[in-house]
């Protein structure tokens, strides 16, 4: 699969809009936490979100919702659960970029 190379340029307002919205979504200690364990095509729960990172499930699922509502997850019901995934693979590439560029 080819991925197509996109220019910032070439970008219109309204892209740019959901771009920004979607890097925002993720400047979130939590968020990125979230987003390394939906790597590599994983799905998980908001329960097993919540177990893997120790935290409050009311307090995972506020943090899904924004990721959700920005593009940055997707979420696809089976039965009784909710499954959480990464919308885009790509997006896992900013956060390698971001922790190598954070090494000094």
């Amino acid at each position: 699969m080819e991925v197509q190379t996109i220019k910032i340029k070439d970008l219109n307002a309204n892209q740019l809009e959901r771009a920004v919205g979607m890097l925002k979504a993720i400047a979130h200690p939590m968020r990125i936490a979230i987003i390394s364990h939906l790597e590599d095509g994983k799905k998980l729960t908001v329960t097993e979100i919540h177990k893997l990172l120790n935290i409050e499930q009311s307090t995972t699922s506020h943090h899904l919702g924004i990721l959700k509502d920005k593009g940055v997850l997707a979420s696809k019901r089976e039965g009784k659960n909710t499954y959480y995934f990464l919308k885009h693979e790509s997006l896992r590439n900013i956060l390698e970029c971001v922790s190598r560029c954070s090494i000094d």
